[in-house]
């Protein structure tokens, strides 16, 4: 019976590395159980027992994918958490870029192929997934904004982070996959450079413009008393 258990999760592993693989480049629409079962070795009967349907598998291989990911890039990106913030929204930011630039990071590709042909099949697991990472960086924008800074400023910074974090990068990522793809005017951001330096300029671009809300909100208090 032990014997078996280890076949049985042995095969599942195989079925959802070949799933986010099939996934990530085809998409839900176009993968197919079949090409998902060549590529793992495994029958479709094992699929069937393992999952049941296409769409549950679909969701587990982006839970797979994702969690992969992080263990190899972990959200805190290195540093402890008694670190000052500032060094910790570094530590965040270039966790997501690593995972970004990572051609392995196939919870990306999976995510993109859904958003240019929705299922609706990945919205709660994706919300689940990302709620405690981003919790996370919210707390560190509060935290260096200062208690005198409004709601809306701390969810511009939030959206600033986030953008100089996804938006570049992730251009990159699909215009290297998919060569053929017009390129998008402006500064041009590759998946050659090195990681390190894009966090440490993300983070001090990003804490000079908290620093500066943070200053003027102080002078805006201390004119008015």
């Amino acid at each position: 019976m032990r014997k078996q258990r280890i076949d049985g999760q042995e095969t599942r592993y195989q079925l959802l590395c070949a799933a986010s693989e099939v996934f990530s480049e085809k998409g839900f629409w176009e993968a197919t159980i079949a090409e998902i079962c060549q590529k793992a070795k495994a029958n479709l009967a094992a699929a069937n027992y393992h999952f049941g349907s296409k769409e549950l598998l679909y969701i587990e291989s982006w839970r797979y994918a994702f969690d992969k990911s992080l263990k190899a890039y972990p959200p805190d990106g290195g540093i402890p958490p008694e670190a000052a913030a500032e060094k910790r929204l570094y530590g965040w930011i270039l966790s997501v870029i690593r995972r970004v630039v990572d051609p392995k990071s196939q919870a990306f590709d999976i995510m993109h192929k859904e958003m240019a042909n929705p299922t609706g099949l990945l919205t709660d697991i994706i919300q689940e997934s990302i709620k405690p990472i981003f919790q996370r960086l919210v707390s560190i924008i509060h935290e260096l904004l200062g208690k005198q800074a409004t709601e809306q400023q701390a969810r511009l910074c939030l959206m600033s982070v986030r953008a100089q974090c996804f938006g570049p990068l992730l251009r990159a990522r699909l215009q290297k996959k998919a060569s053929r793809s017009p390129k998008i005017p402006g500064v041009e951001v590759t998946l050659t450079e090195d990681v390190k330096v894009l966090a440490d300029h993300v983070t001090r671009f990003s804490l000079a413009g908290i620093q500066e809300i943070r200053k003027s909100n102080k002078d805006h208090i201390n004119l008015h008393r």
